[in-house]
């Protein structure tokens, strides 16, 4: 049986033109901000200095892709890697080694084991005469 893959599954799919559905509701919403914008502010002069870094932000989120992922969320990775505490302690997660006592996790040395010359030499024959016969 033939089944059809999926192909191109990263692309987002395009509604308008070139632009895809994020960055049309990008554009509206500059578009919407800059709208309330207008009719707020009774200078012309302080509009266009305060619009033009508002239209730039929108664009850049709609439009610009760090590291092939969108501006908002290399935003949001940003601002949780500012929150998130750096040090990370590594625990074994294995529970058999552990002992509850009076609410206090203990940990259990793991036991120890020790192989001897011997073993090692007979081993080591083993795995050389296993290669041999895989040559052969």
């Amino acid at each position: 049986m033939h089944y059809n893959v999926p192909q191109f599954i990263d692309i987002e799919d395009k509604i308008v033109g070139p632009l895809t559905a994020k960055q049309l509701l990008w554009i509206f919403g500059m578009a919407g901000v800059l709208l309330i914008m207008w009719f707020n502010i009774q200078d012309k002069v302080v509009f266009v200095v305060v619009g033009l870094p508002v239209a730039l932000l929108f664009i850049a989120l709609a439009f610009y892709r760090p590291n092939g992922q969108s501006l908002i969320k290399f935003i949001m990775h940003a601002a949780l890697f500012v929150v998130r505490p750096k040090i990370y302690m590594w625990r074994r997660g294995d529970i058999q080694n552990k002992v509850v006592k009076d609410k206090v996790i203990i940990e259990k040395e793991p036991e120890k084991k020790s192989i001897k010359q011997e073993e090692l030499i007979d081993l080591a024959k083993i795995l050389d005469s296993e290669s041999e016969i895989l040559r052969k």
